[in-house]
This record gives structure tokens, C-alpha cells and sequence, in this order.
């Protein structure tokens, strides 16, 4: 891998979160001695600086294709990144306390591009089986429309028992009559109350009280029996004229 020194050195000092930062201990290649160095980790580089301070990284360490694991050493909490290979360096670092160490372990081992592969792989097959399950959810228990038809509970009377309505209701004096209907066929109410019969099923309202008449200067005058009877015979003799021209129409001409 070609890398551009002024571009790493940017890259490792710039003002771009870091997903770690640290003081480690670090063994040195030729000489087994540690050295105390400030770690950052951004990405999948981990730079490496003489103090917390320092303008530009000593060293930085691509973190593809090798593995973090904890090993044995002089040091204290001391762990490794071993690379495939077999002229490939091993890095021998230590940190100052047991969660520092797992903290860097940790980081460290999820750096990697593979690992995000990885990671971006599964997360994609879980997306796809919510997928099917929603899919399968909403189209694949699909039931019959007749099956959704809510069933008919006890309380509910059937259709059957319900009385039938004559075509046309009896009237009286022009207004439909209700306490008329199937008179003959419903036994009296003798409980005093109006609202249902013995079969829970509501009866008709009362009849409306008669209309008044009211006179232009606002007193009420009700209708008098007087006037109905009048009305009455009027109408009967009228009925009974029509009626004869009827029948004589229809015998037709006598000779």
C-alpha cells in the first residue's frame, strides 16, 4: 500500500472524531523495552504519537487482515496485533488499567473494513427476513371475505321472529294508526308499560295529539265532534253518488 505522509499526518491531527484515544505501552521492534506513546484510532488506522501534544504521528498501523488477542508479557494488561504472514511484525502494546484494555481490545478488533463487511452483511439478511415476515403477514393469511362476517350473538333475535308489518297501516282521520297493527295476533299489556312486549322487540309510538286550529288573532279553537259528523256525511254522499255512476257505467246503456 503507497501512502502520502502529509496526508496521514493531516488525517491523524485533524479535528475528526476518533473512535479511541490513549496513552498505550508499546514494545519496541529491536529492543524489547516499552515505551509510553499516545494512541489514536480513527478508522481503520491507528496512529501513534511520542505525546498527547505532537504536531505530527511517529508511526500509524493499518489494521486489515490481522488479529487483536490478549498475550503473555512483562507488562501488565498487555495484548497483541498479530498479522497473517510470516515475516508480518507483531505489535505488542499494554494499557495502564484492565478497562483500558478491553476498551482498546474491543476497538480494535471492529477497526477493520472485513469486520464492517461482516456487520453490513447481517444486517442486511435480518432486513430481508422482516421483510418476507411482514410480507407473509400481510398477503399470506389472507382469509375468505365470508370468514371477517361477525357471528350472531345470543342477544341478537333472529330475523325470523320478528313480526311482519302489513303493506298498507290502518288510518284514522288521515294519520297511520300503529296501536292497530296486529292487534288481534298481540295479547294486552296489562304490566302498565308501553316501551316493549314479551318478546323484548320495541313497540310503535303513540298516536301525536290532534292539531289545533289557530285562529288569526291567536286563540286556540279545538275541532269539534259537530264538524267531524258534518264532514263525515258530506264526503259519504259523495262517495255514494260516485259510486252509482260507477255501477250504472258499468251495466251500460239499458234499452
Amino acid at each position: 500500500m503507497k501512502l502520502n505522509e502529509r496526508s496521514l499526518a493531516f488525517y491523524a491531527t485533524c479535528d475528526s472524531p476518533a473512535d479511541n484515544a490513549g496513552f498505550l505501552y508499546k514494545r519496541g521492534e529491536r529492543h524489547t523495552a516499552y515505551h509510553r506513546r499516545w494512541f489514536v484510532l480513527k478508522g481503520n488506522m491507528l496512529f501513534y504519537f511520542e505525546e498527547r501534544d505532537s504536531r505530527e504521528p511517529v508511526g500509524v498501523i493499518v489494521l486489515e487482515g490481522c488479529n487483536v488477542e490478549l498475550c503473555d508479557s512483562a507488562e501488565s494488561f498487555a495484548f497483541a496485533i498479530r498479522f497473517g504472514g510470516g515475516k508480518s511484525r507483531t505489535y505488542v502494546l499494554a494499557a495502564e488499567s484492565q478497562a483500558a484494555m478491553e476498551s482498546w481490545v474491543k476497538s480494535l478488533s471492529r477497526a477493520s473494513f472485513d469486520y464492517m463487511r461482516l456487520v453490513v452483511r447481517e444486517l442486511e439478511k435480518q432486513l430481508q427476513e422482516m421483510s418476507r415476515g411482514l410480507a407473509g403477514g400481510c398477503g399470506g393469511s389472507q382469509e375468505p371475505p365470508d370468514l371477517w362476517k361477525p357471528k350472531p350473538s345470543g342477544l341478537e333475535q333472529p330475523r325470523e321472529r320478528l313480526p311482519a308489518l302489513p303493506a298498507i297501516l290502518p288510518k284514522e282521520n288521515g294519520c297511520a294508526v300503529w296501536n292497530n297493527v296486529l292487534a288481534a295476533e298481540r295479547p294486552p299489556d296489562t304490566s302498565g308499560c308501553g316501551g316493549h312486549d314479551e318478546e323484548e322487540s320495541p313497540r310503535p309510538p303513540p298516536l301525536p295529539p290532534r292539531r289545533r286550529v289557530w285562529s288569526g288573532a291567536g286563540a286556540a279553537v279545538a275541532e269539534s265532534p259537530s264538524s267531524f259528523c258534518r264532514l263525515h256525511e258530506q264526503y259519504s254522499r259523495e262517495v255514494a253518488r260516485l259510486r252509482q255512476d260507477w255501477q250504472q257505467r258499468r251495466r251500460g246503456p239499458q234499452p
